[in-house]
């Protein structure tokens, strides 16, 4: 019954489907496959035909426009010079592509997946370091929030705590606010009351066990049945769980078919394995059944809460994701005690001889989980693994890059998607050279490592304690260049063990792609600040890193400048040189093959062309709040990703300029033909084409006018402001009089 009902809500879904959106929802392997030698040549090769043609092009450009060249005007030489600024940046971003990837598959080359058995002999002995997984969320609905706690309650680890940190308003003003809030609230409860039956089975038998072969050197076989009974019985709890489990959306395929079922899928690989011995009569050591019944108890075994850090007032109360979890890490070890205030309830460390409310957990790692991810199991004793191997003690943060679902319903999901998992290569290879950057969705970071990063600081009475920075929106990047200054290093595990959403629609996705393009400039200019630094400590940046890391942070602006100009300045055509083309052809070559390699098609690379021009004006934007931030000295608020199951509303400048691109394009591609420019012809009328295709399959026709209307209506509406409610100074609370004084006599004149 529960499959026949899952099949029927499986089709309803699938009934919306936009037409040319993914099917498959089989994510790629965990492991990346290994590069043949000949893909690697070929990379080197398109590095140095790159090289080359560019090279060539400059040389011939000079020579021609500005040596032999009698008519130069002041006029000419400037409009030159600025076109070739921009193809040596576009150039450049090209050319850390090509170098990046390439990183990337020497990586994949010689990495070779930790055996099982290295791993649990690893944790076995006395193992007592902790891991702190924190999920910030801020009005998230729950099922969302479920699967990411789910994933990471049943990470295997042997001291293991998942902590909630809701974000919500902690009085919500409308119903459906509340009901999310108190449904977030009850999730971690629910979940560990559902795990902990199976705990408390694993870990009695796992204590028998671990007596009954006591000085044994090989288990008895029924002690090795009971164990394979034992992951018989986990297998099936897992299954269960699945089939239950409403399929609502292509991400719940994924937690079903890949944290549940994979990690069941695993479990009866042992069983298996228990079995066969059993019926082989081979001996298995003893110290192995325990490691065994070890890893169920702590694959079932979790601690957890949730904390609100809006319900203190002692605590920042700035709306975004980075303090919330400050606010949180800064409490971790601290024995605290609630006090009520006139303002409200604050958390002050214990006094001596005074009992304390909290006893706030601590431990050595701390892992950083977005609300809207998922891990794969092994996630954690992987990458603490080789966090602790010799050689990596001063690796700060280690992740796996997440990849997207697949299976997405709409087409600009799919492509959104596809943007994700070339980043994830990218990254990837990013760490060969030393400059990788912490991307915020899921990350493994010591604990050590951010109170070298800690500032402290007073907000009025409240003291501040922050290790990830919120100066900008992008605060994983920030955290990254602060993290390099103390000598620490970031790495990323080339494996695909996390998942995170992509928007489903064009609104939310202006949201993100204008929070990612935001903050770069702005981070740069500490970047150049710590590579003197360095240099000064004998610790230089090299030349590999220095690149990567400007060209991360610095290309959404250059290159979204340099195709605005691109696209609306009548360039001379000749300056559209086939040593140009020649020079860029190289990049997308690989970008295409990358695309195949990943599981899409390599005519997406166009597709990806028109939505990077769809998405010009949000880049744009970002970019020049980066420059209004730097200039007034402020804090651009941070806005979240919207998470609903209905389309969000875009801005309607966001959805005219693409139109407005489209009759540029179509207008130059007129003038052009008539004066027979025909280079800056073609690439007008490839622009026009692919812009409209952009604009009907990512936005669609009828609801980019709903976005332009609906914003042009709000533009004849001034909001009426609400009075501010003055303060209250007239006969106040004994309680007010004793905490703050007269307050009477600060807000109000006196005569002399």
């Amino acid at each position: 019954m529960a499959g026949m009902r899952k099949t029927a809500e499986h089709k309803n879904v699938r009934h919306g489907r936009q037409w040319g959106a993914e099917t498959s929802t089989r994510p790629l392997a965990i492991m990346h496959a290994k590069p043949s030698g000949m893909r690697i040549i070929l990379g080197y090769v398109a590095m140095g035909a790159t090289v080359i043609s560019y090279t060539v092009y400059m040389v011939t450009m000079i020579l021609t426009m500005f040596v032999n060249n009698p008519d130069i005007t002041l006029r000419f030489v400037i409009e030159d010079v600025l076109y070739l600024v921009i193809v040596t940046t576009l150039i450049f971003s090209a050319m850390v592509y090509l170098v990046t990837r390439q990183g990337a598959m020497r990586r994949f080359l010689t990495h070779e997946r930790v055996p099982r058995a290295v791993l649990d002999e690893h944790y076995a002995h006395g193992y007592d370091k902790g891991i702190t997984v924190l999920i910030p969320s801020y009005v998230e609905q729950p099922k969302v929030v479920a699967k990411t706690i789910w994933s990471a309650a049943l990470q295997e680890f042997p001291d293991l705590a998942v902590v909630l940190l809701i974000d919500d308003p902690p009085h919500p003003k409308n119903d459906e606010s509340r009901q999310i809030l108190e449904a977030c609230r009850s999730l971690v409860p629910s979940i560990l009351d559902e795990l902990a039956r199976p705990a408390k089975r694993f870990t009695e038998h796992r204590n028998l066990a671990t007596k009954a072969l006591a000085g044994q050197v090989h288990a008895r076989r029924s002690i090795v049945a009971r164990c394979a009974d034992d992951y018989r019985a986990a297998v099936r709890w897992l299954d269960a769980k699945a089939d239950y489990w409403p399929i609502e959306d292509h991400t719940d395929e994924f937690f079903c078919d890949q944290v549940l079922r994979g990690l069941a899928r695993d479990l009866r690989q042992t069983e298996d394995a228990l079995n066969d011995a059993v019926n082989l009569h081979d001996p298995v050591p003893a110290e192995r059944i325990v490691q065994l019944y070890n890893r169920l108890v702590w694959i079932f075994t979790v601690k957890g809460w949730s904390f609100e850090r809006k319900q203190y007032i002692s605590l920042s109360q700035e709306g975004n994701k980075a303090m919330n979890l400050n606010s949180f890490i800064g409490l971790m070890g601290h024995r605290v005690k609630r006090e009520e205030t006139a303002d409200g309830v604050v958390l002050r460390d214990v006094r001596p001889g005074e009992v304390p409310d909290f006893v706030m957990r601590d431990s050595e790692y701390v892992l950083t989980l977005d609300a809207d991810s998922m891990l794969l199991r092994d996630y954690c004793i992987r990458l603490v693994y080789q966090l602790e191997q010799p050689g990596n003690e001063h690796v700060a943060v280690i992740q796996t890059p997440y990849s997207s679902y697949r299976g997405a319903p709409t087409r600009i999901e799919r492509i959104a998607a596809a943007t994700t998992d070339i980043q994830h290569v990218l990254h990837q290879g990013m760490t060969y050279y030393d400059a990788t950057f912490w991307v915020g969705a899921n990350a493994v970071i010591r604990k050590r490592a951010l109170d070298d990063i800690c500032v402290v600081s007073t907000e009025g009475t409240r003291t501040v304690r922050t290790y990830i920075q919120d100066r900008t929106v992008i605060e994983d990047t920030e955290s990254s260049v602060d993290l390099g200054y103390y000598g620490w290093h970031l790495v990323n595990y080339p494996e695909r063990l996390s998942y995170s959403s992509t928007p489903p629609d064009f609104g939310s996705l202006v949201v993100q792609r204008r929070r990612w393009a935001n903050g770069g400039l702005l981070i740069i200019g500490k970047f150049f600040r710590i590579v003197r630094a360095r240099r000064r400590q004998g610790n230089p940046v090299r030349l590999g890193e220095w690149c990567l890391r400007v060209n991360y942070m610095a290309s959404i602006a250059w290159s979204s400048f340099g195709l605005l100009f691109l696209l609306a300045y009548p360039f001379d055509q000749r300056l559209l040189s086939p040593w140009v083309v020649a020079a860029s052809l190289p990049y997308f070559i690989a970008y295409a093959n990358d695309l195949k390699s990943n599981g899409y098609k390599r005519t997406d690379i166009f597709r990806i062309y028109g939505f990077n021009i769809v998405l010009l004006t949000v880049n744009l934007a970002g970019t020049l709040k980066s420059i209004q931030q730097g200039m007034t000295n402020t804090k651009i608020p941070f806005v979240r990703t919207p998470k609903v199951s209905n389309r969000t509303a875009s801005p309607p400048l966001y959805v005219a300029m693409p139109w407005a691109i489209v009759g540029f394009s179509c207008f130059v591609l007129y003038a052009d033909y008539l004066s027979a420019n025909w280079g800056n012809a073609i690439f007008a009328g490839f622009n026009a084409v692919v812009t409209l295709w952009a604009l009907v399959s990512y936005i669609g026709i009828w609801h980019s006018i709903q976005d332009m209307v609906v914003g042009l209506v709000r533009w004849f509406f001034v909001p009426v402001k609400q009075p501010v409610k003055a303060r209250k100074t007239d006969n106040p609370s004994w309680k007010d009089v004793l905490y703050f004084g007269d307050r009477k006599m600060i807000y109000e004149s006196r005569p002399v």
